[in-house]
């Protein structure tokens, strides 16, 4: 590529991870025209159209698409490197793009950065709250925060807590439907059932008993929602029993809007997690971001609220 193009790589890079140039130029700290000016300077040095562009909507035409598959990860992490080399020693700095489950992410995690900004203040998290899985790399984002993400050659780890799913229901719901004794009595239960982002089907009941049973409970569905968040709070409405994740859960127990049923019963755990990049070239913000969460979750206690009975 002509040297004389690559001071508008940024522009571009940064049209195409936020879907507009009003969004790219509040990132670059430019005005949107200054962003489309440099975008038409390298698609007239390259010879091709980059983007779609209507009044209301942009996206990336094909070889737009294939320009920013082939450059997005190597741009960043020549961009991370030199925001390194350019601030004191490697201090962390820049703007630091995460994902996390929105109810999890604002309880949970969101209290914890008053610290960490107090100790990095150069750094500027910029938060996205999605129950769905992202795409890490590929949508640009340096933190995933949540579970189930499918690790790759790409991605790392660190766990934060094995989060247990318990069922729970309102204490006026079972002043009218009382607690099942055993896992076979919820068939005569209302439910609300959870159905899956990905793939659409409604998510099973496994129950584990303390002394190691395990059955596939039967309820009949009352609701179904996509949303731990709203499966919680239509719980605590009184509308039926619901399995949580604790995280989702735990408020509502100390709260008192709900209490546990089967309480020597739960789902199965699943891990809640901290992912980044496998890539050598770790930037500042991103490392310190990472061990500062998991230190302080740690410390905090969350790890065991999580997985405890």
């Amino acid at each position: 590529m002509q040297t004389d193009l690559a001071p508008h790589l940024d522009a571009f890079v940064a049209a195409a991870d936020e879907g507009g140039f009003s969004a790219a130029a509040r990132r670059l700290g430019l005005t949107p025209a200054a962003v489309s000016k440099s975008v038409a300077r390298l698609e007239a040095g390259l010879g091709v159209r980059l983007f779609q562009r209507s009044t209301r909507s942009l996206s990336l035409t094909a070889e737009g698409e294939r320009l920013y598959r082939q450059i997005r990860l190597p741009w960043t992490e020549i961009g991370d490197a030199l925001a390194d080399l350019r601030q004191d020693a490697g201090k962390p700095a820049g703007a630091l793009k995460v994902a996390m489950a929105p109810a999890v992410g604002r309880m949970y995690f969101v209290p914890l950065l008053a610290g960490f900004l107090e100790r990095y203040p150069d750094v500027v998290p910029d938060l996205h709250f999605d129950n769905r899985q992202v795409d890490l790399i590929g949508e640009g984002f340096d933190v995933a925060i949540g579970g189930g993400v499918e690790l790759t050659d790409a991605l790392v780890a660190r766990e934060l807590a094995q989060a247990r799913s318990v069922l729970v229901a309102a204490p006026g719901y079972l002043q009218r439907y009382p607690a099942p004794d055993e896992p076979e009595g919820l068939s005569r239960h209302r439910g609300l059932l959870r159905r899956a982002l990905g793939s659409g089907r409604l998510m099973p009941w496994t129950l584990k008993s303390d002394a190691g049973r395990e059955v596939v409970a039967n309820v009949r569905p009352v609701a179904v929602l996509d949303d731990p968040e709203a499966i919680a709070r239509a719980c605590a409405c009184g509308l039926g029993i619901a399995m949580l994740p604790m995280p989702h859960a735990l408020p509502l127990l100390e709260s008192g809007e709900l209490v546990r049923v089967l309480p020597a019963w739960h789902g199965l755990n699943r891990p809640l997690a901290i992912y980044y990049s496998s890539r050598k070239l770790l930037p500042a913000k991103v490392r310190v971001f990472v061990d500062y969460i998991v230190e302080q979750f740690r410390a905090g206690g969350g790890a065991e609220r999580f997985s405890k009975d």
